[in-house]
């Protein structure tokens, strides 16, 4: 059994129920969205997110069909995200399969994306979640924030790591914050509950995206993404931000010049790669994702033990010691 197939086995049924659910808010009767849609449907990825939902919900109280309107809304919006980051950066593919940008047109996407937004907010208001509404569209007003802000120091390429911090804090972080604050919410009204979970979600989102950034330098021939893409697309990460800070003025400027630059060489690429591994900025990296690690496990430890708890466990280890 796969690692994700045992953190699900306590939910496996209100997966079910949930897919079932998200499934027919995915229904439309125009012909070219239901192509889309269904496109999308096919291809769909972990479902990590609807995932956390779920077990943050049976951690803290019963799970009713409140859960799978907190996992439906999240799931549209992560999904809406996806389709618009293919666009914003020009993007042909994603998880293996055409973006839906590269196969019908950039216009088409914006538009796909904007109606499962639209989406979420009818599914909230019909079943009367203001309350959910607006942890979601909190995070969606920070998800752009973030997005805005890696644009303008990706332009002047001056990223710091508290700017780094900041950046992630409002993307990855303020998603899966979202996740476990709803699925708190749809169990419980207790405000220092949803906080606490809150809190919860934001320290292992932060360590899901150090992960990701370590995985960009690391050819282990298993990951997903591929091995450099960052530096191609000067994006500035954890790893090379303390390589950088470490590294003598001139040998900092050889490797800016080289990240400055639109198209890069295989060469140049792997040069930055070697760069970050010598300097030990994978090995920082890593030290700095486990201490939000054990932060996320900490919260853990204040609920008493059952079967939700044990696989939010595996859940805060799987985002931390994942290959993809």
């Amino acid at each position: 059994m796969s690692a994700l197939a045992e953190i699900k086995k306590p939910v496996e049924k209100e997966m079910a129920e949930f897919e079932a659910y998200f499934n027919r808010n995915m229904k439309s009767n125009i012909p070219l969205l239901k192509i889309i849609l269904n496109y999308i449907l096919r291809r769909k990825g972990k479902q990590m997110r609807p995932l956390l939902v779920l077990l943050t919900a049976g951690l803290n109280g019963k799970i009713t069909e409140s859960a799978y309107v907190a996992a439906t809304l999240i799931e549209l919006l992560h999904t809406a995200s996806l389709v618009h980051d293919d666009v914003v950066d020009e993007a042909e593919e994603r998880r293996g399969a055409l973006s839906i940008n590269a196969l019908w047109n950039s216009k088409i996407a914006v538009l796909v994306g904007d109606y499962m937004l639209s989406k979420g907010l009818l599914i909230s208001v019909e079943n009367s979640r203001y309350d959910m509404l607006e942890i979601v569209s909190d995070a969606v007003k920070s998800m752009a924030e973030g997005e805005l802000l890696q644009l303008q120091k990706a332009r002047k390429l001056n990223i710091k790591e508290e700017d780094y911090y900041k950046i992630i804090l409002s993307k990855t972080a303020a998603l899966l914050s979202a996740c476990t604050a709803t699925g708190a919410r749809s169990v419980t009204e207790d405000p220092d509950t949803i906080q606490l979970m809150k809190d919860f979600g934001e320290n292992i989102g932060i360590a899901f995206q150090i992960r990701d950034d370590i995985l960009d330098y690391e050819a282990n021939g298993l990951t997903g993404k591929i091995i450099g893409n960052d530096i191609k697309e000067r994006k500035i990460t954890l790893p090379l931000i303390h390589a950088l800070e470490l590294a003598s003025a001139s040998r900092r400027r050889e490797i800016m010049s080289i990240v400055k630059k639109k198209k890069k060489t295989k060469d140049e690429i792997d040069e930055v790669i070697r760069f970050v591994n010598t300097s030990g900025g994978l090995e920082y990296a890593e030290v700095r994702m486990n201490g939000f690690r054990d932060k996320a496990l900490a919260i853990l430890d204040s609920y008493p033990d059952s079967e939700y708890k044990t696989s939010l466990q595996k859940f805060v280890y799987f985002t931390t010691a994942r290959n993809t």
